[in-house]
């Protein structure tokens, strides 16, 4: 008997062991992927211009019945849209309850720009483009386009992953630009039209306390956000196996961790810029 339970525990360790060094291996994969895609960036925007161009062109505007809609543009800048307006009525009901709803503006300066506006482009950004990403280059694997890219002496790394990292990073700063004015627009409109208050309170409060410097970090955050939700979606896209059913598994499991990095940066720029602030002050 004791041998038996010796045998046993002998065998976990050995399984723990070996899932241990299994999760170190996956780790340094996916860091030299990350480090090769970087790198590749250089090499993609002087060689590989037309298709960095196309690559742009598809990531802003989308392709079939994402383009027929409007692309990426028109997806984020509703669910920002309806964002914007579930701050305002969250906002002005919250207030409202302790008398105080005249602050509805500064609600919306100061949450927009700082968590609803930026996380909520990100989970666009994943569901969108990231998520159309992986599917495309995941079916390129299955289909062995890849490894007719490298038979022809094309590098796949810089001609698939690095162009498409240049054109996350080109066409976030415009969507972003769209997403912030429309959750700007949704919580006035929200908060003047449907709510009742009045326009110039609202735009007293909002342009008070709508601070230059955190729009700015916001720009930062989300370019953050975008540059690491290209880089998971192109390694799970480029290494998906399994045929059509391994292209939809690599995709769910890049958008569940992209979903994660996009709350992990969030936490992470709201510690930096804001963790040391113990309050908020409410004065002009």
């Amino acid at each position: 008997m004791a041998s038996i339970l010796t045998g046993r525990a002998t065998h976990r360790v050995r399984r723990g062991y070996r899932s241990a060094l299994s999760g170190v291996d996956r780790f340094g994969h996916r860091a030299l992927f990350f480090g090769t895609a970087i790198a590749s960036t250089g090499k993609a925007l002087r060689r590989y211009r037309p298709e960095t161009l196309r690559a742009i062109a598809e990531v802003g505007l989308g392709t079939g019945l994402l383009a027929a809609v409007g692309g990426s543009v028109v997806i984020i800048g509703f669910i920002t849209l309806f964002a914007g307006a579930t701050v305002a009525v969250q906002g002005y009901n919250s207030l409202g309850d302790i008398g105080i709803e005249a602050l509805t503006g500064f609600l919306s300066a100061y949450l927009n720009v700082r968590v609803v506006c930026p996380v909520t482009a990100g989970i666009g950004l994943a569901a969108t483009i990231g998520a159309g990403t992986t599917a495309q280059l995941g079916a390129m694997r299955i289909s062995e386009e890849i490894d007719a890219l490298e038979v022809m002496a094309i590098r796949s790394v810089p001609y698939l992953v690095g162009t498409r990292l240049l054109a996350g990073m080109a066409t976030v700063v415009p969507l972003y630009a769209v997403a912030l004015v429309t959750s700007f627009v949704a919580s006035r409109l929200t908060t003047v039209l449907v709510l009742g208050q009045s326009g110039g309170v609202y735009d007293h409060y909002f342009s008070t306390f709508l601070v230059p410097a955190d729009v700015l970090w916001s720009f930062v955050q989300v370019i953050v956000m975008a540059f690491v939700v290209m880089l998971i979606h192109t390694y799970y896209g480029y290494h998906a196996t399994g045929g059509p059913a391994g292209v939809g598994t690599a995709t769910g499991r890049a958008v569940r961790l992209s979903l994660i990095a996009v709350v992990t940066v969030t936490l992470a720029v709201a510690l930096a810029l804001y963790g040391s602030a113990r309050a908020v002050h409410l004065a002009a």
